[in-house]
């Protein structure tokens, strides 16, 4: 029986490529030496790219200001009331829709660099699929092969927005809260957040890289299936002539069994994941509302 191996990619050796490996293969498409428009939408994607961030760090001081601000004109009288801090309302809005304008701005000028690494990608593993042998052609693999391309081109969107949206500015971010915090109210709050992040990142990566293994297995049992069925429909007259319908149809029914439990086991990996990672942000919270209470009392 014919095995297809899962579509992960490799370096020399044939060993898998790391996580690393793999942005670190993109990277310089994201900084192209004959594309100086490129350069210029990623400088301009980093800096809206901030803006967002800041504006999300000031949203919620901000509303405390405006809170804090209304307490005295309660206390003033029904004529003090109508002195509204105004400015810091409007203040609050406005960081409120920049938080959201600016991480849209940067989506939006960001798209054509993304698709642009996309295409070139897909144009190099197009030339090298024409350069391959004449076996590897004739040894029909087209369901399998048209799988792996198309998750390809998904993917590296996945990893260019993970690796350069969401993995540094999530650390930029946390760096923020945590001085904030610091300056605020105390080193322990901000020694507790730290903590809490920390092992909301040690517990995603171990997790996560169990995860993979499963996922390659997924991926490899889905190309198996799919390849079955566009060689079976594409030997139609082969197929037919020798009457092997149900032992085609059986050997599509296996692949997709295999890819059945695969499937179930991923998804159950998933929600195992998101239980551990609220698990961790619930206790984070719970032992900084303890401090906060404490304090308050």
């Amino acid at each position: 029986m014919r095995r297809i191996a899962g579509p992960q990619l490799t370096i020399a050796g044939g060993q898998p490529r790391s996580g690393l490996q793999t942005v670190g293969s993109l990277l310089p498409y994201l900084w192209p030496r004959d594309d100086m428009v490129a350069r210029v939408r990623v400088v301009i994607a980093a800096v809206f790219l901030v803006c967002a961030k800041l504006a999300v760090v000031w949203v919620p001081l901000v509303y405390s200001r405006a809170v804090d601000a209304l307490i005295p004109s309660v206390s003033g009288g029904a004529a003090a009331v109508v002195a509204v801090p105004v400015a810091l309302i409007i203040a609050y809005g406005l960081l409120r829709v920049s938080a959201s304008g600016f991480g849209e701005m940067r989506d939006a000028i960001f798209a054509a660099v993304q698709q642009r690494t996309v295409r070139r990608v897909a144009l190099q593993t197009f030339r090298h699929l024409h350069r391959l042998s004449l076996r590897f052609h004739l040894d029909r693999q087209t369901g399998g092969l048209s799988r792996a391309i198309e998750r390809g081109t998904v993917g590296i969107e996945q990893v260019l927005r993970m690796a350069v949206f969401n993995v540094i500015p999530t650390l930029l971010e946390v760096g923020l809260v945590v001085g904030i915090l610091w300056y605020m109210f105390d080193w322990r709050f901000a020694l507790v957040t730290l903590v809490a992040v920390g092992l909301y990142l040690s517990f995603t990566l171990l997790f996560t890289n169990w995860r993979v293994l499963i996922r390659r297995r997924m991926n490899a049992t889905d190309s198996e299936a799919q390849s079955r069925a566009v060689d079976s429909l594409l030997n139609y007259e082969t197929v037919k002539y020798f009457g092997n319908e149900a032992h085609e149809a059986r050997r599509f029914d296996e692949s997709w069994s295999h890819y059945e439990r695969a499937a179930v086991k991923n998804q159950v990996t998933l929600n195992m994941l998101n239980l551990g990672q609220a698990a961790i942000i619930a206790l984070g919270l719970s032992v900084v509302m303890l401090m906060a209470a404490q304090g308050v009392a």
